[in-house]
């Protein structure tokens, strides 16, 4: 159901979203920046620490693992903040899959956008999409009810909650229009919701990859009428998709365990797909010049280069130019630049690709001693960031040989789990419980 708020027409600019990392701007308005590669335009501090290069920190009540994005001076982030009593163990009504206890409690969560000052850390406003039970919980140790990372368009920013629905919000907090479809997503073994929505132009693509009926849907940003919906023949994944133009149309690319899809973005009509990856599609596609990578990690780990143009069932066909079943990555989003293609394993191990040939330039390299993570690294031009569960930060050097600069220590002991973002020389790191920004400091 669609309640539009909207008290006269609205004209927005569209937002064009680059499929290949030849235009960037200061700006991370989506989950992976303008590019969908994680990376961005100039440079981030390379030292800090409690009393160097941070700028400001600011708690963040509830729980939450998804990545901010910024316009201008505003940062935007959600948060799920229980309310009432919590259960000490809380249970999943639904019972999960497999033998592990979900966390999360099943009782009242605010679901809340916040809109932060990036240059120093005030609370300009914050804004509760919705008050909800939530039916199902999420992986005890990473997940939360707030995982799915907004997106902005620079005039509105969108809150999406999942099974809550999504919320359009201006940038002074005013509520537009919010959606609910309706739906109580079962996730595979309770892992907990978390696909970003994606913005190309006026349309706002939403996936809903579950163990019950899947589907995707394209929304008018503008007012959130469903433009059109197709049913998907998949289980639970949470990679989000990738919107690039091929020819004289734009597809939206859909990683998927049973397929690869591409529809075209105006009908939503299929028009290619491709099997090869195994279970849990969590990394995002992405571009590289006339192919498109995608990978599982999980269980029959691929790593694939399809190339776009192609029709039908591109299974098995010269349309998959290469393949690889080592160096991939279960969680982490790759990072794509200057030809390579970076690859983290939750165990702590990177590998460099040639993004066109496939030749692995290193493969499997081990990072430093005990890094495990899951959050998807980012770079610079000129450096790798790279974040441990320990709270460590590895700072590569980018090219074709496994190079480490430095190792940040943690600060105060922090988990993390949500992936950073790079702004405007700035680099933002959220905690389950902190949000921080480090910069360098201005000489006197």
């Amino acid at each position: 159901m669609i309640q539009v708020l909207l008290t006269a027409s609205i004209t927005i600019s569209p937002l064009v979203v680059a499929t290949s990392p030849g235009s960037l701007e200061p700006d991370w308005p989506s989950w992976r920046g303008i590019a969908g590669t994680g990376l961005a335009e100039g440079e981030a501090p390379v030292e800090w620490s409690v009393d160097k290069n941070l700028l400001w920190q600011l708690p963040i009540e509830g729980r939450g693992v998804s990545t901010p994005v910024v316009h201008g001076d505003k940062l935007f982030l959600t948060t799920a903040i229980a309310q009432g009593e919590v259960p000490s163990e809380p249970k999943n009504e639904r019972g999960g899959r497999g033998r592990r206890r979900p966390g999360g409690a099943l009782v009242p969560h605010n679901f809340d956008l916040l809109c932060i000052d990036k240059t120093n850390g005030e609370l300009l406003w914050r804004k509760t999409a919705t008050t909800a039970t939530p039916h199902e919980g999420y992986h005890k140790t990473y997940g939360s009810f707030a995982s799915n990372s907004p997106v902005t368009d620079g005039q509105h920013v969108f809150a999406f909650f999942g099974s809550r629905g999504i919320y359009c919000y201006d940038l002074d907090g005013e509520l537009k229009w919010k959606k609910d479809f309706d739906i109580e997503m079962e996730m595979r073994r309770a892992f907990g919701e978390g696909v970003a929505p994606v913005l190309h132009g006026d349309s706002l693509i939403l996936n809903f990859d579950q163990e019950g009926p899947s589907f995707i849907s394209v929304l008018d940003k503008n007012t959130g009428e469903e433009r059109w919906r197709k049913e998907r023949d998949e289980p639970s994944t949470w990679a989000p998709p990738l919107v690039t133009k091929v020819g004289d149309h734009t597809e939206v690319i859909v990683s998927g365990t049973n397929a690869v899809r591409s529809y075209d973005l105006k009908e939503g009509t299929l028009i290619w797909e491709c099997s090869g990856l195994g279970t849990n599609p969590i990394p995002v596609p992405v571009r590289v010049n006339d192919s498109v990578l995608v990978m599982t990690g999980h269980k029959d780990v691929n790593l694939m280069a399809i190339a776009l143009g192609g029709k039908g069932d591109l299974t098995d066909t010269e349309s998959v130019r290469w393949n690889s079943s080592k160096g991939t990555a279960y969680t982490a989003s790759p990072v794509f630049h200057d030809g390579l293609f970076y690859s983290v394993s939750d165990r702590g191990f990177i590998s460099c690709f040639d993004a066109v040939s496939g030749k692995a330039l290193y493969l499997e390299e081990r990072l430093p001693r005990g890094f495990t993570l899951k959050a998807s690294p980012v770079a610079t031009q000129e450096a790798l960031y790279v974040l441990s569960e320990e709270g460590e930060v590895a700072i590569l050097e980018l090219g074709g040989e496994l190079k480490v600069r430095s190792v940040i220590p943690s600060m105060e002991d922090e988990l993390w789990l949500a992936s950073p973002i790079i702004d405007d020389g700035r680099l933002y790191l959220r905690s389950m419980k902190t949000l921080y920004c480090i910069a360098e400091e201005e000489s006197e």
